[in-house]
């Protein structure tokens, strides 16, 4: 019997792709740039924003729920993205400022001097006058797309091949995927590492060769591209888990040693898995700090890890739509609760300011879901469409506690 496509094999994808569609239509509806004007500019960036968060959640549980590593480093993957995005606005932006400047000199600038004005400009809040070797190809977007997975992509192929073949597993992993985050924000603290240390690169949000577009327009491009790769990605790691591949990564996620023993490369399966997520995690950066304008080392915080991943658990870990679920609705409850718009709750002799106690009710959210609701919002979809386990009866057919028994072989 033929096997069916894909799609029909998983109806959620088609789900969330309309559901996404459906959204941007409606955002760019009612935005100020192509719509009624309902929706600010700053909402429309939280979005894309948002968009870009809900990526770096997918790609998480691809790690997380899928592979069953609890990595706390992804958002370095993330920054990493930003920050080599970044030097291409940056440089560009800052070539056109100086080029202009300098336009009227009596003598035009050589490319050297140009170069030189330039990295003066940019490094000078560091106190250096020269571009570092990190910035050789700054000048060049398409050198800059390629560095932005292939930097990432590199960082987790030499640190998963080090810690995988040393087969550190659990909390170890845990704590060296956070350790690796940490060194690499405390270098990019230091002046001299390339990055213009805690100023980090700003200016983000001003493109160059569109200088003359009206953040309102770009606002909502940067929406479309967000959820244009949100839905590519998606697709992808769908189509990856739902084959073979996906089967052999759950198994390594639930017994490992079985795995191996039956003589599949775990190793490889894990390096491959780790690598693309950071991949993916690297474009969502690479999409969220032009929205955001700036990006500084403190973005690398292991608290950022920390953050993804409850988000993961909330939304239902290994179910890549409620990775989403969980990014989103839980980053949008954020910016609401953070930004000073939810009103304070006055209790008899105290009253609670929401800007202070969100992260209590946010870390008492995932104690409570982690407790009660493994499954997360997820599970509410579940629920909904009736995915319920099946009935257990008859003799266990294997030895393993999921196996199927005599009377669920013979339906």
């Amino acid at each position: 019997m033929a096997r069916k496509p894909f799609i029909l094999r998983n109806p959620s994808v088609l789900v969330v792709l309309a559901v996404l569609a459906v959204f941007t239509v409606i955002v760019t509806l009612m935005s100020q740039a192509y719509g009624t004007g309902a929706i600010p500019t700053s909402m429309v960036k939280v979005l894309g924003k948002t968009l870009c968060l809900a990526l770096a959640a997918v790609a998480m549980d691809l790690v997380w729920g899928y592979l069953g590593i609890l990595s706390l480093g992804q958002m370095a993957f993330f920054a990493l993205g930003g920050y080599m995005i970044g030097q291409w606005l940056m440089y560009a932006r800052t070539e056109t400022i100086v080029a202009a400047s300098m336009a009227n000199n009596p003598i035009p600038p050589t490319p050297n001097e140009l170069q030189q004005a330039v990295a003066s400009q940019i490094f000078g809040v560091v106190g250096a006058a020269d571009l570092p070797l990190l910035w050789s190809f700054a000048h060049s977007l398409t050198a800059q797309l390629v560095l932005m997975v292939a930097v990432p992509g590199l960082l987790a192929l030499i640190f998963g091949w080090l810690a995988f073949r040393s087969r550190v597993n659990g909390v170890y992993l845990s704590i060296l995927t956070q350790a690796m985050t940490l060194a690499l924000a405390l270098w990019l603290f230091q002046n001299d590492s390339g990055f213009r240390g805690n100023n980090g690169l700003s200016g983000l949000q001003n493109i160059p060769g569109l200088e003359h577009v009206a953040q309102a327009r770009l606002s909502v491009w940067f929406l479309w591209a967000s959820a244009t790769v949100l839905a590519l990605c998606y697709l992808l790691a769908a189509w990856l888990v739902s084959g073979k591949f996906g089967s052999v990564i759950r198994a390594i996620r639930d017994d490992e040693t079985r795995v191996r023993f039956l003589g599949y490369p775990v190793e490889g399966f894990k390096l491959v898995v780790f690598t693309l997520a950071a991949m993916i995690t690297a474009i969502a950066g690479a999409l969220y700090y032009p929205q955001a304008g700036i990006i500084n080392p403190a973005e690398l915080a292991p608290i950022a890890s920390i953050y993804l991943a409850v988000w993961v658990a909330i939304g239902g870990r290994g179910r890549l739509y409620g990775a989403m679920i969980g990014a989103i609705v839980v980053s949008l409850l954020s910016s609401w609760f953070t930004g000073g718009r939810a009103p304070d709750l006055h209790l008899p002799g105290y009253t609670v300011s929401w800007v202070d106690w969100w992260q209590v009710v946010l870390g008492l959210s995932f104690v409570l879901v982690t407790l009660f609701a493994p499954k997360g919002i997820a599970g509410i979809f579940d629920w909904l469409g009736g995915a319920v386990s099946p009935r257990r009866q008859g003799k266990d057919l294997g030895p393993g506690e999921g196996s199927l028994t005599e009377q669920e072989a013979q339906a």
